[in-house]
């Protein structure tokens, strides 16, 4: 007779896990932790998946684990808006068939002492698939945005096209951002990019804005737009786009601006 599987709960020093709320871990249930919504995109297929997190739960913070199977030629676009805390997190695994594709834009924002992060990880399992990711993250107070990101391209994956981008703006000298990239490449006839980018508001541009007249807290907010929006270029539905971004932006009440 076989005794019940016991779960370890996971803590920073679990490299999925390093940049989570240390706090939320020691407390929340393993078993949750450990479940996965599993959904499969059948051949040619296109599943869209919009998420907004506001909030966290009772326990302090909310994690939401979603694993995917695309199929030949099928196709699958996520966007998500994370403004939830104490600590929020998203976490995607996505597997692509030949000639499959993934998109994924996504957003942090929030003050406080917020910890939001997205943990993706796509898997290149077949030829010809391809993916793009775009994150970026606005933090002020003590907030902290994350985005571990990793691609995998097993040995026979050839004409894989995969990339992902992070930047994060930091309005606030108490806010902090983390990344962490991955490519893990067996193939050899590939194209895989990374980039990954942490600062302040762009002064150049907000005195390029206000040499035509833009009262500099206006010149801020419409940068800050145009930051957020880049993460959800890749949604296709425009209505769509603009209710996330219009989400996005609502979180921003409260920043300092």
């Amino acid at each position: 007779m076989s005794g019940a599987v016991t779960l370890e709960r996971p803590t920073n020093r679990d490299e999925e896990w390093r940049y989570a709320d240390a706090g939320f871990l020691k407390a929340a249930d393993p078993a949750a932790l450990a479940q996965w919504m599993e959904w499969t995109v059948a051949p040619g297929e296109v599943v869209q998946e919009y998420r907004v997190l506001a909030s966290g739960d009772e326990a302090g913070g909310t994690v939401e684990r979603l694993r995917v199977h695309v199929g030949r030629n099928g196709r699958f676009e996520c966007a998500a808006v994370n403004a939830a805390g104490h600590y929020a997190r998203l976490e995607l695994e996505v597997t692509l068939e030949q000639g499959a594709h993934f998109s994924f834009g996504g957003v942090t924002i929030g003050g406080e002492g917020k910890v939001q992060e997205f943990v993706t990880r796509v898997i290149h399992a077949e030829p010809e698939a391809t993916s793009r990711q775009v994150v970026r993250a606005v933090q002020w107070g003590h907030a902290t945005g994350n985005f571990l990101g990793r691609i995998d391209v097993v040995r026979d994956a050839q004409k894989t096209d995969a990339a992902q981008n992070f930047k994060a703006i930091l309005l606030e000298k108490g806010a902090a951002a983390n990344a962490k990239p991955e490519l893990e490449i067996y193939a050899d006839d590939v194209k895989c990019a990374h980039g990954a980018a942490i600062g302040a508001l762009d002064r150049q541009a907000a005195f390029y804005m206000a040499s035509r007249g833009i009262p500099p807290e206006v010149a801020r907010k419409l940068l800050v737009r145009a930051y957020i929006a880049d993460a959800f270029e890749l949604v296709t539905d425009e209505e769509v786009r603009t209710r996330l971004l219009d989400e996005a932006l609502a979180a921003l009440e409260g920043a300092a601006l």
